[in-house]
This record gives C-alpha cells, sequence and structure tokens, in this order.
C-alpha cells in the first residue's frame, strides 16, 4: 500500500481568498480521505465494491447535507465549504464524491426545500447521520438528456398513489433506504415522491460491469405497482424545475469535485517526472513533460478561480442555472484532460493501480456525461448568451 503524498497545488495563492473556517473544513476533509479513503480505494475499485464502511466517516466531517441547517442534522455550512468537501472526497475518488453528492444535493436538498416539515424532520436527521442512505431517481432507460419526457408514472388512488416505471443509472440504490422519485401524475405535471425500500413491488437491481465509478454503487429503480402514502409527495415545487433545482446543486459539488480529480491527477505526474530517470536525467528536464506539467498547472488554477466565483456568486444568491452549468463542463473537461496528460507522463505505469491517474480518468468518463452531458451544458450556455434555443 503506498502512502498518501498528495500535496494541493495553489499557484495563485487561492488559499487567500477563503476563511479560516473554509480552511479547516477543507484541510479536515483532506485529512480523512487520507487516513480512510486512500489506504482503501484501489482495492475497493478493482474489486468493483463501495465501501459502506465509510459512510460514517462522511456523515462525521459533514460530507452529508453541509449546507443543511443544524437544527435538521445538517452542518449548516455555505457554500464554498461545500464545493471544498466535494473537492477534497473527488481528490479521493469520483465515486465516493458521487455517494456524498446524491446524498446532499439530490436527496436531502429537495427534502429540505420542497418537503413539509414533518417530511425533513423525519428524512434529513438520518440522512445527515448517515444512519440512511438515499438515491435520486430522474433518468431514465429511455429519458436521460430528455427528463421532461419521463414515463414513469402515478395515479390517485385515493388514500396512496400507485406508481409504476423504472429509473436507471441510479447512484446510491442498491443500499438506498429512501428515494426521491420524479414522476407524472395524470394531468402530466411532474412530483417528487418520497418511496422507502421494503414496499411493496419496489426493487433495486445493481449495474455491474462497469469500467468506471467502480467504487460506487450505482443501481435501477423499478416501480410495479408501488403504493406510496399521500404523505410522501412533496408539496412545495412541481414540475420538470423542481429535479432540475436539484440538479444545480449537484452541478455546482461537481465543478468543484473534478479539481479534486485533476490535483490529485498533476500532483501524481510532478512527483513521478522529478523521481522518473530516462537518458540520465529526470524526465521533468525534459521540454515535453514540462509543457503538459505547465499547462495542468494553468488549467487547475483557472477551475479554481471559476468555482470560487461561482461559490461566492451562490452565497449571494445569484448563480445562474447556465452559470453552474459551464463551470461544470468545464472543470470536468479540464480534469480529464489532464487525467490523460498525466497517464502518458507516467508511461505504461500510469496504467496500473499502483497509481490513481486511471482510476480517475475512467470515474471522470461518467462524470462527464452524468447531471448533464458536455454537449448538453454547452447547449445550455448557447441559449443563455443568445436567447435562441437548440434544444427544440
Amino acid at each position: 500500500m503506498k502512502p498518501d503524498l498528495f500535496q494541493a497545488p495553489d499557484y495563485y495563492q487561492v488559499d487567500d481568498l477563503l476563511s479560516e473556517e473554509h480552511k479547516l473544513i477543507r484541510n479536515t476533509t483532506r485529512a480523512w480521505v487520507k487516513r480512510d479513503v486512500s489506504p482503501i480505494i484501489e482495492e475497493c475499485a478493482q474489486q468493483a465494491k463501495f465501501p459502506t464502511t465509510i459512510i460514517k466517516g462522511l456523515a462525521e466531517i459533514g460530507a452529508f447535507g453541509p449546507d443543511i441547517p443544524a437544527e435538521y442534522g445538517g452542518a449548516g455550512l455555505d457554500q464554498i465549504s461545500y464545493g471544498l468537501i466535494m473537492q477534497e472526497i473527488e481528490r479521493g475518488d469520483s465515486g465516493i464524491r458521487s455517494t456524498a453528492s446524491v446524498q446532499s444535493s439530490l436527496v436531502m436538498y429537495p427534502i429540505f426545500k420542497y418537503g413539509n416539515e414533518a417530511q425533513r424532520n423525519k428524512y434529513l436527521p438520518k440522512l445527515a447521520s448517515g444512519e440512511w442512505m438515499g438515491c435520486f431517481g430522474l433518468t431514465e432507460p429511455s429519458h436521460g438528456s430528455n427528463p421532461a419526457g419521463m414515463e414513469t408514472s402515478f395515479i390517485d388512488k385515493g388514500d396512496h398513489y400507485l406508481l409504476n416505471g423504472a429509473k436507471m443509472w441510479i447512484s446510491n440504490a442498491p443500499f438506498a433506504q429512501v428515494a426521491v422519485v420524479w414522476a407524472k401524475n395524470e394531468e402530466g405535471r411532474i412530483h417528487g415522491l418520497l418511496v422507502e425500500r421494503g414496499m411493496e413491488g419496489f426493487s433495486t437491481p445493481e449495474t455491474h460491469n462497469k469500467w468506471s465509478l467502480r467504487a460506487s454503487a450505482t443501481g435501477e429503480l423499478i416501480f410495479n405497482n408501488v403504493k406510496v402514502p399521500k404523505e410522501n409527495i412533496l408539496p412545495n415545487k412541481s414540475g420538470l424545475g423542481a429535479p432540475l433545482g436539484c440538479l444545480d446543486s449537484a452541478r455546482f459539488g461537481i465543478a468543484w469535485g473534478a479539481i479534486g480529480a485533476a490535483m490529485d491527477c498533476y500532483d501524481t505526474a510532478l512527483r513521478y517526472a522529478k523521481e522518473r530517470e530516462q537518458f540520465n536525467r529526470p524526465i521533468g528536464q525534459f521540454q515535453l513533460q514540462q509543457k503538459k506539467l505547465a499547462e495542468m498547472i494553468t488549467e487547475i488554477t483557472k477551475a479554481q478561480l471559476l468555482a470560487w466565483r461561482l461559490g461566492t456568486l451562490k452565497n449571494e444568491g445569484r448563480a445562474t442555472s447556465a452559470q453552474i452549468s459551464m463551470a461544470k463542463r468545464n472543470n470536468v473537461e479540464m480534469a480529464l484532460n489532464i487525467a490523460r496528460e498525466a497517464r502518458q507522463i507516467l508511461g505504461g505505469m500510469g496504467i496500473t493501480g499502483a497509481y490513481s491517474i486511471m482510476r480517475h480518468m475512467m470515474n471522470l468518463e461518467s462524470v462527464i456525461t452524468y447531471e448533464g452531458t458536455h454537449d448538453i451544458h454547452l447547449l445550455i450556455t448557447g441559449f443563455d448568451i443568445t436567447g435562441l434555443n437548440a434544444f427544440s
């Protein structure tokens, strides 16, 4: 087992833009990743196994609902704190960050924002502590980038709703106790329903044979005449804007998280370039390797500043969905490019589990697709700047 020697790059002294509380939260998360994630993550990825033993630790560092008020079990932190936590967790592994992102942005967030007080008190403390895990059901077998076309639906049966349909590519599904499920009512209006494990007709088959996010549990949600109590509908928002509001929160976390993956690849490649010798000198002394490393740190620095500014706008309630899309798209592409360049610096060693780079690269192939594909985010920006809708 290799020691975790990670040292975070900060070429423009971005730390000066952070408060002491921000740095304490970031450093606490970083130390936890080094202690509890790095020693086991390569084996978990090789075995395609989610390490359930880390759930308690994720809760203890405030990774579940960091921006949820303390009265409901959250940490009551600001948006930059949330981003920094996601950055450090994804530095360890994108799949582990996915678990935390789903719990926070896609399960706790809609219950807090769209739920009633009874729902908040019932679910949020259990989710914040990790006693319960949650998942988010939006994507369907036939509807990914077009969630408005969803076919999952429910009908009013008087004393309950009857839910039918299916969702797929659902992180946390195999072990989640509660699912926030988006479905259409008889009028075609989209609503959120809280579906609990154990409800008759509800199953969560696991997705196997993934080459990406191998340390994350992915599955389907199958609803076969599931009776959902009427008190389990989220009452305070309906329509497509409700799930898309959750995705804004998740995409914001991804924009930060991808920086962590990029930092880890860069740090690994930089250290290797200084140590690995060819032609009687370190390979880092060759111009082509310096070009790769210089471009990496430049792109990481740009992404750091983009995420920090977005976090500031989000704290002020001024961040738009289009701005969040831009950051998600830019930062994930940046991270994936850096992973590929870092792999080349390491040569053949870059494909082995002795280093984290190939695992990050495979993970990022999912991150660049989920929560809105790379191309969809480009069109969101295009629509925002032109006012012309390319989606229809």
